[in-house]
């Protein structure tokens, strides 16, 4: 994608300078010319920044921008760039200097998955055939979805939309998508980790602070562990995910955040967690809310007497590389160390492994369903509004549609979900009574059993939690715990009960701060 329209002024002082200072004009175009202003800025070290007047949003805004004209081509996080970003950052500078009350999230720069629609901009679902640069059909939502508007009310600062693969079908690559691959923003060798690759690249590459990404089976999980970021995937139904192009969007779908500390990222949830008359789901949420938000329990002691269970063949009959291992093992007695106390395989002798393995991954039975419901909800002068005229104008079935055979169920009929439903209420009843017999306020699981697999091979990105989270529907925190010797990233995965977002965030976030381990990548400019 061309993004002429920022300035390289920066660049272009930059590399003069190089020049300037060296008899030699043969000096690599790929090494960086300064260290960025803004790199790895919490959230709370902006809005104080913001408050001293330390920065301007105008500042902060165009310094990100230019970062991205930077190093976008080389990295392709985005699809679509927020031309109003500046004029927003503007506004909210004159709010600020008049007095103004201000949203929570007042001049910070975010990114959105491109699949969470925004009114005006447009929704290729990741497939060419909707992408007008391919000469596909332009859709274009009138409404902005539910937590867009969210982030909008609490003054976010939306740089652009960010990179899928068609439909967000891989957990892995974007390799699928309109606009190409996007590449991993701590090596380039690496997968980027799907379906929310661009904005788990934004977000470790420094391009933002907090960005929108979306999980049916491991889309947020998997990048954030791939690039060394913190997720969050939600309790099913916590976040609305109205307006959000789906695979399971009435069984699995759901709305997190990826962001570079577990604070930002739990102030994140804070503002798009919540009911929404858009989405009867969100129904559930209404008093499983922590009532002072979802920083209210990060706490340098939280893991004190936490009891945390491993991951073992319980679980699932999947062994550990070697090195994983060794950095599983290093991670559990970190958490000792935090005063943790761990209870290994607490799965065995449940049927939990076996059962799920016998079920398979159900869940995405409803989503010619849930892909009629969507394309209504694009409005009325839409260029696709239902499953029909999906099929009949791109003349392509979508891929997401193979399931069915060439006789299509009627998109308006209600879904059989029967299925779906007792293997979720199973893992539900297995999980709870193993965390209850043995005493467990979570799970810390390695969130891959093998290295971060490199973009030119033919290998997927081997999560350990998914399809499992997913059926469940339960939260999980992916938090950076270490490298490989290669560099490759290594993650843990805190999850837990149903609505103990707020729990998990406290151990993730204790184990954070006791190791440190996130080191900000250093992107390389294309030659």
């Amino acid at each position: 994608m061309s993004l002429s329209a920022f300035s390289r002024r920066t660049l272009a002082l930059a590399l003069a300078l190089i020049v300037a200072s060296t008899a030699f004009a043969s000096l690599p175009y790929a090494a960086a010319a300064t260290k960025f202003k803004f790199e790895e800025i919490t959230l709370s070290e902006l809005q104080a920044g913001y408050k001293n007047g330390q920065y301007t949003a105008e500042e902060v805004v165009k310094a990100y921008l230019d970062r991205i004209d930077q190093y976008e081509p080389n990295y392709n996080a985005f699809t679509v760039m927020n031309a109003q970003a500046l004029e927003k950052a503007r506004e909210i500078d004159k709010r600020r200097a008049a007095g103004e009350p201000l949203g929570a999230l007042a001049g910070v720069p975010i990114v959105i998955k491109e699949a969470v629609d925004m009114a005006g901009f447009p929704s290729t679902m990741g497939w060419a055939p909707l992408s007008k640069e391919k000469g596909g059909i332009e859709l274009i939502p009138e409404f902005d979805a539910p937590v867009v508007a969210r982030l909008k009310e609490a003054d976010a600062i939306i740089l652009g939309r960010t990179n899928i693969p068609a439909f967000s079908s891989s957990g892995t690559r974007a390799t699928t998508s309109w606009d190409g691959d996007t590449y991993n923003a701590v090596d380039r060798k690496l997968v980027p980790g799907a379906s929310s690759s661009g904005t788990a690249t934004a977000i470790s590459g420094n391009m933002a602070i907090l960005g929108i990404a979306e999980e049916t089976g491991g889309s947020i999980q998997n990048p954030a562990a791939a690039q060394a970021i913190v997720g969050i995937k939600p309790t099913f139904g916590l976040v609305p995910n109205a307006g959000v192009v789906p695979l399971g969007g009435s069984t699995r779908d759901v709305i997190g955040t990826h962001a570079r500390t577990v604070r930002d990222a739990a102030a994140m949830l804070d503002v798009i967690a919540g009911y929404s008359f858009e989405d009867p789901k969100t129904v559930a949420a209404i008093g499983n809310i922590p009532r002072n938000g979802y920083t209210s329990k990060l706490s340098k002691s939280a893991l004190q007497g936490k009891r945390i269970g491993l991951y073992g063949p319980g679980w699932r009959d999947q062994d550990l590389t070697e090195e994983t291992q060794a950095l599983y093992d290093r991670a559990i007695e970190e958490l000792k160390k935090q005063g943790a106390v761990v209870v290994p395989d607490p799965f065995a002798g449940t049927e939990f492994a076996e059962y799920f393995k016998a079920s398979g991954s159900v869940g995405i039975e409803s989503v010619i369903y849930d892909m009629e419901a969507y394309l209504k909800r694009l409005g009325k002068n839409a260029a696709i509004t239902s499953v029909a005229e999906l099929l009949e104008k791109t003349n392509e079935k979508p891929s997401v549609f193979n399931r069915y055979n060439d006789d299509l169920p009627d998109p308006t009929s209600v879904a059989d979900l029967s299925n779906f439903v007792a293997v979720r209420t199973k893992l539900l009843r297995i999980i709870g009574d193993v965390m209850d017999k043995n005493d467990l306020d979570g799970f810390a699981f390695p969130q891959m059993f093998k290295e971060t697999p490199l973009l030119s091979s033919e290998d997927n990105i081997g999560a350990t939690t998914v399809s499992e989270i997913n059926v469940a529907g339960v939260p999980l925190v992916t938090v950076p715990a270490g490298y490989y010797k290669s560099g490759s990233p290594f993650a843990l995965a805190f999850f837990g009960k149903m609505w103990s977002e707020a729990d998990l965030l406290g151990m993730a976030y204790d184990y954070e701060q006791a190791t440190k381990f996130r080191k900000a990548p250093v992107l390389t400019e294309k030659r």
